[in-house]
């Protein structure tokens, strides 16, 4: 700064001590024959002027100050092309500006319209506009396409598979069932839900999803058929019978790994069943083609029932109408459900008969982990000290009021039964009271459809969040990133929020920090974590960014 007052002060002086002021009248610019005419004030100023103008534009011409070409008529002509460049220059930023207020071409559903420019500005509901038009979906159905699938009876064999767990882990199973088909060529029987010890349910893939859809958009991608073929008799044993499993599938297998030891059992046996099947295929040790497919049977094949989408979308208008006046609103992923509480070792607020049976809770259900117990006061702290617990609903409130969301906002809680019940969610409920479940939106008799299967009424919770303004997201899971993945995919526009637990951990363990420096903290952390596609790296998370391989640039 220093440097450039210097550098200024000097071109002062430099102009002070001009060649113009002091030798005015020998200056060529100034003619002995100029008009005599010319006798008033104010047409001298104006020579004056022409002379300090002609002066300045002296260097852009190749002649020298001496030159006796370098005439009254050089210099008036000189300044009529800066005239005309100053023109130009006022035309140019006109037609700019013109140009970012007026309308710009753009394709809705195959039509060319005129779309109105979207200023920027910063939102609590959606993300910048500008950020979110780099990116476009790009694992659907080619349209027009040629199968080259072989007939059925020249595939590899028949290859099945049971997806285990609840609704997400058993979608995520069906997507990589398909691609382990295509990647050994064989015919995909129709996957079996088969009932988790936690969920109880026994939903079948009908119950949920609709399979005339699912067979017919994958028709040119992988050859699927309903049931058993009615050749192989014994159909129990496939579920039971060791000869006709693969069982040793490594988790995160590679491609490789299915065409070497799996593929010639099928062609061996002709039918072969694949189990477990939790998370048995990796994401970056397979063809990108493979990991589109998986894209393309997760966000346009596997489509739930009519009647769960058409309740979801009623779900989501009265949440819309909640005001009296068309409002957004705000879908909350709360997992703080006892199960999972004690499944993480963290340590949480509560009295000390709390604890103690949560203590013992634990030592019931995990006892390889707990041991004798001594370790978890230090686990705890790790672990939360890394970001790795969930949030307790009065954290998840002090976070959402310092992102600057109102008390008024409208909530949509899909979680369990909270641990702690009523007592442990009345700070958040304290902070926006406007929270509400799908049992407070829907009457029973408009449930009672959706109870006789768990999964289908946590396909409403699904279809609600996926639908809603912002998402937020208070521990990981399938579920949670499923609905972030298919944001993503879909466009990003609204927003999908993450919070960085590690880095809250820290901020509400500060006992010296204000709420004027944690709220720079939390909406400075959060600005890059709203659910905008991100860089893929080395064993990302295919089902939570489908950047990659699912998304193409605009």
């Amino acid at each position: 700064m220093v440097e450039l007052r210097h550098s200024s002060s000097s071109l002062g002086n430099r102009v002070a001590s001009s060649p113009v002021k002091r030798d005015e009248d020998a200056s060529p610019l100034i003619h002995d024959h100029f008009s005599p005419h010319v006798v008033d004030h104010p047409r001298h100023f104006s020579r004056d002027r022409d002379r300090s103008f002609c002066w300045q534009i002296h260097s852009f011409f190749p002649f020298s100050k001496d030159d006796p070409r370098f005439s009254q008529r050089g210099s008036r002509i000189s300044l009529f092309v800066l005239i005309l460049v100053a023109i130009a220059g006022l035309i140019s930023i006109f037609s700019i500006l013109h140009r970012l207020n007026s309308p710009y071409l753009c394709k809705k559903d195959g039509i060319v319209l005129h779309c109105p420019r979207v200023k920027e500005k910063t939102s609590l509901w959606e993300n910048p506009f500008s950020a979110t038009t780099s990116w476009k979906p790009c694992a659907e159905r080619r349209q027009g396409g040629i199968s080259e699938l072989p007939p059925e009876n020249e595939t590899s064999g028949y290859l099945f598979i049971h997806a285990e767990g609840g609704l997400n882990q058993q979608r995520i199973a069906i997507c990589n069932a398909v691609a382990v088909a295509k990647i050994m060529n064989a015919t995909l029987i129709l996957p079996v839900l088969k009932q988790d010890q936690i969920w109880k349910d026994q939903t079948k893939f009908e119950d949920i999803f609709d399979v005339d859809h699912f067979i017919d958009y994958l028709k040119d991608d992988v050859r699927i058929v309903r049931d058993i073929p009615e050749w192989f008799t014994d159909k129990s044993e496939l579920f039971t019978s060791i000869r006709r499993t693969v069982k040793n599938i490594p988790k995160y297998a590679p491609a490789q790994f299915y065409i070497d030891n799996v593929l010639p059992r099928i062609k061996e046996k002709k039918i072969m069943s694949l189990k477990p099947f939790v998370d048995r295929l990796g994401y970056d040790n397979v063809p990108p083609e493979i990991n589109r497919l998986r894209c393309r049977v997760n966000y346009h094949a596997l489509k739930f029932l009519p009647e769960i989408d058409e309740m979801s979308d009623l779900l989501v208008s009265r949440m819309r109408n909640r005001t009296g006046s068309p409002n957004p609103y705000m879908a909350l992923h709360l997992r703080f459900e006892k199960g999972m509480v004690g499944l993480s070792f963290c340590d949480f607020v509560g009295t000390r008969e709390e604890k103690a049976r949560m203590a013992e809770y634990r030592k019931k259900e995990w006892p390889r982990r707990y041991k004798n117990g001594t370790h978890l006061w230090q686990l705890a702290l790790q672990k939360r000290k890394e970001g790795r617990c969930p949030l307790e609903p009065g954290e998840v409130a002090v976070i959402l009021r310092a992102m600057g969301y109102p008390k008024e906002t409208q909530i949509y809680v899909a979680s369990g039964q909270v641990y702690g019940g009523q007592n442990r969610m009345a700070p958040l409920r304290n902070m926006f009271p406007n929270l509400v479940t799908k049992e407070e939106l829907a009457s029973k008799e408009e449930l009672a459809v959706f109870r006789k299967h768990v999964t289908s009424l946590a396909a409403l919770d699904f279809l609600v969040c996926l639908k809603s303004d912002v998402f937020v997201m208070t521990h990981g899971g399938n579920f949670a990133k499923l609905i972030i993945g298919a944001r993503r995919y879909m466009g990003h526009r609204q927003k999908s929020i993450k919070p960085d637990k590690g880095l809250m951990s820290k901020s509400f363990g500060d006992p010296y920090m204000g709420w004027a420096n944690f709220v720079e903290d939390v909406v400075i952390t959060h600005q890059t974590r709203t659910g905008l596609p991100e860089e893929t790296f080395p064993n990302y998370d295919l089902w939570e960014n489908p950047l990659t391989p699912c998304m193409c640039k605009a």
